[in-house]
């Protein structure tokens, strides 16, 4: 005779109900696994298990049930890859969707098109991608992150990864790259100024560039001169979350102090040299790098009113960011309402902006590759100052 279903179901609950009150028998059933019978197994109170078939109390709040990636999932919804309401993630709000190439980064279904993690062809997405994504969790700890073998940088180069780097690498390696540079200049006269060049925009967040430094081409390279290439810091910080939190992002400053004394991470100092000419050696590394960008960024200008004609204005808080200045008066010339972005462009002064805005893009590239940011930014205002005719022993800093 076949039970229905409810017969079924009432007949499990009367044998459990026979276990529960029978302790002899629950004793013998949870202890004999030898194949015996259970006749032949003693019984003992300290063997007993008694099975039950409802929880044995309750009601139960979710809050109190355990779960064991509480406090990753709570680092990372505090981290800037989790906030849905910064610009990262709001800026195409407007339009209702985000451009296949921007949601490569911009949004968690994105990136895994892009890599076909999602069953798609690898490759910018098809389509564009609805608002409202992060970089959520299966961004980083998707499986298929271990089939990606090499991560293509903007300049080209193939980079090998291993599982999480490749995401790390995927977003944070910027757009261009010193090779687009040398294509939007190429055969102009360096000093000439010329309405068809535009700002060549790193774009942010460019930390897996710099880190790679000359051998990921990320800056452009002068030639005839030598690059740092991939920062090897001493072992075993080797990868991004060698560094950072993987779910905060914030710098894990506790590994730094294994080998640093410094109070905080931009006060440490690799090198007795003074690149910025002040022969303090006793500032962190960070302060060099901060303060001949500054540098260039003030050649830049000076070169823009003395050579291009035109005196240029940075805002680093509007696209393009470079904007014109004809009357010189500190603020930036307008047209219908809206700035004038710059457009008096030489292929020098266009180089040298580029690689301050790559430098300048990255807060960590003290920690990044330091050598590679001083290089880029030495080289770019001895250029600017040979042709304003400025003499690098006068400027005073060192490569």
């Amino acid at each position: 005779m076949r039970l229905g279903p409810v017969t079924a179901v009432l007949a499990a609950l009367g044998l459990a109900l026979v276990f529960l009150m029978n302790p002899n028998l629950a004793g013998r059933a949870q202890t004999a696994d030898d194949g015996g019978s259970l006749e032949d197994v003693p019984f003992t109170g300290a063997e007993a298990v008694i099975p039950y078939v409802i929880p044995r109390s309750g009601p139960f709040n979710s809050e109190d049930i355990e779960i064991e990636n509480n406090t990753a999932i709570a680092d990372w919804f505090r981290s800037a890859h989790a906030n849905a309401a910064a610009e990262a993630f709001r800026h195409w709000d407007e339009e209702g969707e985000i451009r296949a190439e921007c949601s490569v980064c911009h949004s968690g279904a994105g990136f895994r098109s892009f890599h076909g993690l999602d069953g798609s062809e690898p490759g910018i997405p098809a389509e564009p991608v609805d608002v409202g994504g992060v970089v959520d969790c299966e961004t980083c700890h998707n499986p298929g992150l271990s089939r990606i073998t090499e991560i293509e940088m903007p300049s080209g180069i193939l980079h090998p990864v291993e599982g999480v780097e490749a995401a790390c690498m995927t977003c944070h390696q910027g757009r261009t790259a010193g090779a687009d540079v040398e294509a939007a200049v190429a055969q102009l006269p360096d000093d000439t100024p010329d309405p068809g060049i535009r700002f060549v925009n790193p774009h942010y967040a460019t930390a897996a560039a710099t880190w790679l430094g000359g051998y990921g081409g990320a800056g452009y390279q002068y030639p005839g001169r030598s690059y740092s290439g991939r920062f090897f810091h001493a072992r075993p910080i080797g990868s991004c979350a060698s560094c950072h939190q993987p779910h905060t992002l914030e710098v894990q400053v506790e590994t730094c102090a294994t080998c640093h004394e410094a109070a905080e991470p931009q006060a440490i100092r690799i090198s007795r040299q003074s690149y910025d000419g002040s022969g303090d050696t006793g500032q962190g590394i960070a302060a060099d790098i901060r303060n001949n960008a500054d540098l260039l960024l003030g050649f830049v200008a000076r070169y823009g009113a003395e050579i291009a004609g035109t005196p240029v204005l940075y805002d680093g808080s509007r696209y393009p960011y470079f904007f014109a200045d004809a009357n010189d008066d500190g603020m930036a010339d307008t047209a219908d309402g809206r700035p004038v972005a710059y457009a008096s462009w030489t292929p020098r002064m266009l180089r040298a902006a580029y690689n301050w805005k790559l430098v300048a893009a990255d807060s960590g590239a003290y920690a990044h590759n330091p050598h590679y940011a001083l290089e880029l930014l030495y080289d770019s205002i001895a250029d600017l100052a040979g042709a304003l005719g400025v003499e690098m022993s006068e400027v005073g800093i060192t490569r």
